[in-house]
């Protein structure tokens, strides 16, 4: 997953325990590669879909 964003291992790492926050950026490839809103990834939505 690191690759796909174009990130270090530790720096993912540090995202999903989070230590992190997660930047936009991040946030928008996330969301596309799984298919699913920012607000789901961020847990304010129970919808999936974008």
């Amino acid at each position: 997953m690191a690759l796909i964003l174009n990130c270090s291992q530790r720096v993912y790492s540090n995202y999903e325990r989070g230590d992190l926050d997660i930047p936009t950026e991040i946030l928008i490839k996330l969301a596309n590669f799984y298919n699913v809103s920012i607000d789901y990834i961020l847990n304010r939505t129970d919808v999936k879909t974008p």
